[in-house]
């Protein structure tokens, strides 16, 4: 791609550093200026070379060719509304929530005629830390990112973060944003609530400390998640609570079922239940 002239990125954690890093390595940037609320995480942005500089939000986004909003989704649309009389005509705005319905209502508020330069997306690839010293150049090699574009979204607005992801070693997928929010209900938000919940319950035992010294990888791997930002999951569990509610429902109806099977000797009931997921996780990894 033409490497762009300026990118602002506004939240300069995991994803924004990661993404400010692949740009680099690629030859997609010439400069990059961050903007947070962290003092002490932009000086070692720019200690590590993440950024080259940085500036408060509306100031970072002035003259850019492109602005990444990488924050917590809770903040979108008060960060919209401070850069908007900021951005120049031609700018692009991306932004990396894991939630779309909600960024692209607080963007066609704030943004109002420039609507149509702001294309949502949202990579998918992460970790459990957080902060630009878990930023990765390699982080999204490999991996999808999603974009939601809408009819009115400017064609070449899109191409531009298209071939920016490209460069960064993503794969693009595209979709609604309704379809977006519904699918990672089921496959990433109720997920980490599930497991920070498994913590929260462990540690609330009494004895829990004994009850950690004695778990092993099997309770490792599936709480992983549950280090995650814990501010960054609160705002994509308020974001996309409808959907979100509706995988809970779910979940506890099946969860009841198995409960049931427990409590009746189930052992067929079980034998089913476990078999069919084990098929079912076999196939997904197979197809990987």
């Amino acid at each position: 791609m033409a490497p762009l002239g300026k990118l602002a990125v506004v939240g300069v954690g995991l994803i924004g550093g990661s993404l400010a890093l692949a740009a680099r390595r690629a030859g997609a940037v010439t400069r990059i200026v961050g903007a947070g609320r962290s003092r002490a995480n932009l000086d070692r942005a720019r200690a590590l070379g993440v950024i080259d500089a940085d500036a408060p939000a509306a100031e970072a986004v002035r003259g850019a060719d492109l602005v990444f909003l990488a924050m917590p989704v809770g903040q979108t649309a008060d960060v919209l509304a401070e850069i908007a009389p900021h951005v120049g005509a031609e700018t692009v705005i991306t932004d990396a929530g894991s939630t779309k319905q909600d960024v692209v209502a607080a963007a066609r508020a704030a943004l109002g005629t420039r609507f149509a330069r702001f294309v949502p997306g949202h990579p998918i690839a992460g970790a459990e830390q957080s902060g630009v010293t878990a930023a990765r150049a390699d982080l999204f090699d490999g991996k999808r990112t999603v974009l939601t574009p809408l009819a009115e979204t400017d064609g070449a607005a899109a191409a531009r973060v298209r071939e920016l992801w490209r460069a960064c070693g993503a794969e693009i997928r595209e979709m609604g944003p309704e379809t977006h929010d519904r699918i990672f209900a089921a496959v990433s938000h109720l997920p980490h609530v599930l497991a920070y919940v498994l913590v929260h319950d462990i540690a609330a035992h009494e004895g829990a400390d004994e009850l950690f010294d004695y778990a092993a990888s099997g309770f490792r791997d599936f709480t992983r998640i549950a280090s995650s930002d814990p501010e960054m999951w609160r705002d994509i569990c308020i974001a996309n609570r409808a959907a979100l509610l509706a995988e809970l429902d779910r979940y506890a109806g099946v969860l009841g079922e198995a409960r049931a099977m427990v409590s009746a000797r189930d052992g067929a009931g079980l034998s089913r239940l476990f078999d069919g997921a084990r098929a079912a996780r076999d196939r997904w990894l197979a197809g990987k």
